[in-house]
């Protein structure tokens, strides 16, 4: 009779070690599960990170070049009437009065000077008019003081137009404008021939 219980002792302990391995077998499973999980979500983190911090730089740059790319203008020389300027004797600057468009307050009509917001590739155009005969109308284009580009009408008779444009490479700060060279003549009335224009083509 003792052996007997000795023996179904020893067979229920069997039993019961038999179903520890098997909830521990279970459990390392759902360990391993929950691990696999884990590094997923570590993974999907990162990567919501990084999808994060591109839209954050994404943002900023959208945010800078949205300013600084809104910079255009255009003018014609008198702000109302008709009238003759020159001859001089002197390089005379130009003011363009009558703005049509000063996208971003960079052209002064004040002063005739366009004043670089940002370092960037700027475009600019210019047209003159004036009368046939001596001594002509001859515009030049200036950065900084330095001569550019030349637009000039010479004939013997009739009215005349001359226009030129450039592409320049301004630092914040350069200013550029047109001046009259010397000893010659610009006309201009309502019609708006004379204009100057520019605009920024892109940041650098």
């Amino acid at each position: 009779m003792n052996l007997l219980l000795h023996l179904y002792s020893v067979l229920t302990g069997l039993l019961s070690l038999s179903e520890q391995n098997a909830k521990l077998a279970k459990n390392e499973v759902r360990i391993e599960e929950l691990q696999t999980l884990n590094q997923a979500q570590a993974s999907e983190l990162k990567s919501l990170k990084t999808w994060t911090n591109v839209t954050e730089n994404q943002v900023v740059v959208v945010k800078l070049l949205i300013p600084v790319g809104q910079v255009a203008f255009s003018a014609s020389l008198l702000a109302s009437g008709s009238g003759t300027l020159g001859p001089i004797n002197a390089h005379t600057p130009l003011v363009f009065k009558h703005v049509v468009s000063n996208i971003g307050k960079a052209y002064s009509p004040h002063t005739g000077i366009f004043t670089a917001p940002v370092r960037g590739a700027y475009h600019f155009e210019f047209y003159v008019f004036g009368s046939g005969g001596s001594p002509g109308s001859v515009v030049g284009l200036t950065k900084n003081g330095e001569h550019i580009f030349l637009g000039q009408q010479v004939q013997s008779t009739g009215w005349g137009s001359g226009s030129n444009g450039a592409t320049l490479l301004l630092e914040a700060g350069d200013v550029v404008f047109l001046r009259l060279w010397p000893d010659r003549r610009i006309y201009d009335d309502p019609s708006r021939y004379n204009t100057f224009s520019g605009h920024l083509l892109f940041p650098m």
